[in-house]
């Protein structure tokens, strides 16, 4: 099945929530996730997941912070906030209503035009 990168941008931010609903993580981790998660059918473009979380700072909803160096390559942590789980709890009921009211518009006489 081919799933255009249109309709999953619009939800990019929710898919790092979704992410950091999990665990704390950096850039890379959650890219690697994302991949895996699709079994390679979709990644994040580098300047849209970190230009995500500049948003997602700036509207509270994640924090950041360095991890400890001891590890390897100093990496910048990302961390869920109140706010940003109850974004992402919300994000998901509209996400379902959107899949019911499509569903609904997208079919002919109660199944999908073939």
């Amino acid at each position: 099945m081919s799933i255009t990168s249109d309709l999953i941008r619009g939800h990019t931010e929710t898919i790092i929530l979704a992410q950091l609903m999990i665990k704390d993580s950096y850039g890379y981790e959650i890219n690697k996730a994302v991949r895996e998660t699709t079994n390679g059918d979709y990644e994040l473009k580098e300047a849209t997941l970190y230009s995500a979380f500049r948003r997602l700072e700036d509207q509270g909803m994640i924090s950041s912070y360095w991890g400890d160096q001891d590890s390897g390559a100093r990496r910048r942590y990302y961390t869920i906030t109140i706010d940003g789980k109850r974004t992402y709890e919300r994000n998901i009921e509209d996400w379902h209503t959107a899949q019911v009211m499509i569903n609904a518009l997208i079919t002919i006489g109660g199944k999908e035009h073939e």
